[in-house]
């Protein structure tokens, strides 16, 4: 029976009015309703209740009482573990559908219902509308904080069992195949058949990697939704919340699900510059470049979800699919028609303070590039914060062989990023020749361009940075000015054949890196 013509529909649309009513005469302010395929939420001045529609979907069961209250709960439980500030409870609606009130727990009453209360946020605060509506709204240092809080949330989050081969992969490809399943059901469109022909391609190619990674923990209990519109950004500080709390299948996930969904969503957006930000900031923070072997897949599985779902809302709304938001099926093929092609390798060369950093970070929103830091995954090899100083923790992690360490441990998650089709940008001051052909090397072996991003400053310019750098603490770089003269006096210069295949770059003035962009990819 369709939800809007039956018996139990028509109470709970008596139900939601009633109670809009009687918050608005308990708060005296307009009390406004907000509605999806599967839940309404009533928004007073301070609060949000959310209740959740009494639907059984072929991907959610909220048709009894009981189970309206469990997916409450959970709701609270799970979000409260990345938006603790939002999420401030269950609270039972009691008395009668024409004649409801919002109770407490504790509350001689008979509830017959349930809703999730939070704490409202001003409108416009979500990351999608922030985005939408430009001028500065939505800020590349917000997005650093939600992937670094991101990163973090994964490294404690519980890790799932071990599991067989066969189980892995179905975990990996059985919620694609169901949406493209479901997609198709609205007819057999040439898009959604290229994209289930590239999917079949990929599960084999992938199946070793998935192994590996649930091995490795990397599949643990994730958002499972997290996509622009489940952002929000509160003061300075974004943050995600409404996670997937009704199938734990869908939060059970590898890591780089949840990373994907964001990142396919900024794309879709247009903001292919703040994607990438996103997850260089997550990837400096946590360190899983073999995640990269499989963010493409589930950037594709996260448009196919949005696509899906937009279908899905348009039943419900009677509108056009899509409308006033992005095209995620383009989205998805224009993320598969990028899939090769692409992968080169560039390595920053200079003197500490010449600004490798600073355009490698540009470099890499323009390109769309995967960058490794040596700062970084030197101190992670001893277990350090990037802002940590080694000294300070009592660790050598400049001897020679640590620099070995940090040198093999970049050249193995280029080789990675490599052949996952992504540009790769290795930002470390490549001083020794050695260092340099090694990595050239690597770029041999694959068939892959090679450049070397030289970049120079005045030697007064070097030294203010450095020391500026060494008095504020913000940055990985340990660099200070004794570091720098010695670089001074010793660094090994680039030869010739190396001038050759170098873009140099003057960092005393702004560098046009679309410029700086167009020269890499020029260079075969």
């Amino acid at each position: 029976m369709d939800l809007e013509t039956s018996p139990s529909a028509q109470v709970d649309s008596t139900l939601i009015q009633a109670l809009r009513e009687r918050l608005l005469a308990d708060t005296g302010q307009p009390v406004e309703l907000q509605e999806t395929h599967i839940s309404w939420v009533l928004l007073t001045e301070r609060l949000a209740y959310k209740l959740k529609k009494p639907v059984r979907l072929p991907f959610v069961d909220f048709s009894t009482l009981a189970l309206r209250k469990h997916f409450c709960e959970e709701e609270v439980r799970l979000n409260r573990r990345l938006a603790p500030e939002l999420y401030l409870g269950v609270v039972p609606v009691c008395d009668s559908a024409q004649a409801p009130r919002i109770g407490a727990m504790h509350e001689a009453c008979l509830p017959i219902d349930y809703a999730v209360c939070m704490q409202r946020f001003p409108q416009g605060a979500l990351l999608s509308e922030r985005l939408a509506a430009g001028g500065g709204g939505l800020l590349p240092e917000h997005l650093d904080r939600l992937a670094q809080r991101l990163a973090d949330f994964h490294r404690d989050a519980p890790a799932a069992l071990a599991a067989s081969p066969p189980a892995v992969e179905a975990q990996a490809h059985e919620p694609v195949r169901k949406v493209l399943e479901q997609l198709r059901a609205d007819g057999d469109t040439p898009p959604v058949m290229a994209l289930q022909a590239w999917v079949d391609t990929q599960v084999p190619a992938l199946r070793d990697t998935w192994l590996a990674r649930q091995r490795s923990g990397a599949v643990r209990e994730g958002h499972g939704d997290l996509h622009l519109a489940n952002t929000v950004l509160i003061g300075d500080e974004a943050m995600a919340f409404d996670c997937l709390e009704f199938d734990p299948a869908l939060r059970w996930i590898d890591v780089m699900s949840d990373v994907a969904f964001l990142t396919m969503d900024l794309k879709a957006h247009g903001r292919s510059d703040l994607a990438f930000r996103f997850l260089d900031s997550y990837l400096q923070r946590g360190g899983d470049y073999p995640g990269v072997r499989v963010l493409r897949f589930y950037e594709v599985y996260r448009a196919l979800v949005r696509s899906l779902v937009a279908r899905v809302r348009s039943r419900v709304t009677s509108s056009a699919p899509g409308a006033g938001g992005p095209d995620y099926l383009s989205c998805a093929q224009r993320l598969v028609q990028t899939s090769s092609g692409l992968a080169r390798l560039l390595i920053t060369h200079g003197l500490s303070g010449s600004g490798k950093s600073t355009v490698a970070r540009q470099l890499l929103e323009a390109a769309g590039a995967i960058r490794l830091r040596s700062d970084v995954e030197r101190k992670r090899l001893f277990g350090l914060d990037a802002l940590q100083r080694s000294a300070e923790q009592a660790v050598d992690a400049y001897t020679p062989e640590a620099t070995r360490r940090t040198f093999d441990r970049l050249k193995e998650c280029a080789r990675t990023a490599l052949q996952a089709g992504y540009p790769v940008i290795v930002d470390a001051a490549f001083q020794r020749r050695a260092d340099r052909r090694a990595f050239r090397a690597l770029a041999a072996e694959l068939r892959m361009p090679f450049t070397i991003l030289h970049c120079r400053a005045s030697e007064a310019q070097l030294r203010q940075r450095v020391a500026a750098r060494s008095a504020t603490g913000n940055d990985a770089s340990e660099a200070n000015v004794n570091v720098l003269e010695r670089q001074l006096a010793s660094h090994e210069p680039l030869e010739q054949d190396e001038r050759a295949v170098a873009l140099e770059v003057i960092t005393d003035e702004p560098v046009d890196v679309a410029l700086l962009h167009a020269r890499w990819l020029s260079q075969s």
